[in-house]
């Protein structure tokens, strides 16, 4: 049922949002030139490796030595702006189409993380993850890291279709106010979590 779900949502969406696909899609290689998307791998359903699908939103920029440049200077007003109103996210209902994710979800992180989980946050792992989620409009970035896998497992125990249909109204409302975008401490959770430097171009698609 959640299949068939995600399917008829996926479909739906992408043909009704098709005009602003085409808009974005113009927009990012207008202001970041080719490629306009960025495949990135991330670990899905018991920690599975797939290609998630996002729109660009850092400009490709380098060192003398050749090595990316922090994330801060590459990215561009453009960019903040896709980011601010998750329309970089939209293809990823082509990853619900194929299966890899579901429209609702543990949103899938970076595949180094895998290394630091404790056995009970890699529980995250026993579903697919989604475009959208039970932390995700618990919060968003305004949680901790650690709250965000306890909201993750706690999707992962009690997930159901009209659980499921709860997070995608209130995602409209989380999107429509903002909240909880762009928290100041975002990057350098994410960076103590992992231990390492998070960058899109270390592994985007060429």
């Amino acid at each position: 049922m959640k299949r068939l779900v995600d399917i008829v949502i996926a479909t739906t969406a992408l043909i009704l949002l098709s005009p602003i696909f085409i808009l974005v899609a113009y927009k990012v290689r207008q202001n970041l030139g080719s490629p306009v998307f960025y495949l990135q791998e991330r670990p899905g359903k018991n920690c599975k490796l797939f290609r998630m699908i996002k729109f660009r939103s850092m400009k490709d920029a380098f060192d003398k030595d050749g090595n990316p440049l922090p994330d801060d200077q590459r990215i561009t007003p453009f960019g903040h702006k896709l980011r601010a109103t998750t329309l970089d996210e939209m293809p990823q209902l082509l990853n619900v189409l194929k299966g890899d994710m579901s429209v609702v979800g543990p949103r899938p992180q970076m595949k180094d993380f895998l290394d630091h989980y404790t056995s009970e946050q890699v529980r995250r792992h026993e579903v697919k993850p989604g475009m959208t989620g039970l932390a995700q409009v618990s919060g968003r970035n305004n949680l901790s890291w650690e709250e965000k896998f306890e909201l993750d497992v706690r999707y992962v125990d009690t997930h159901s279709i009209g659980l499921d249909f709860k997070i995608m109204c209130k995602t409209v409302k989380v999107m429509v106010k903002k909240e909880g975008i762009n928290a100041p401490d975002q990057e350098v959770g994410a960076a103590r979590f992992s231990n390492q430097e998070i960058s899109e171009t270390d592994t985007a698609s060429k």
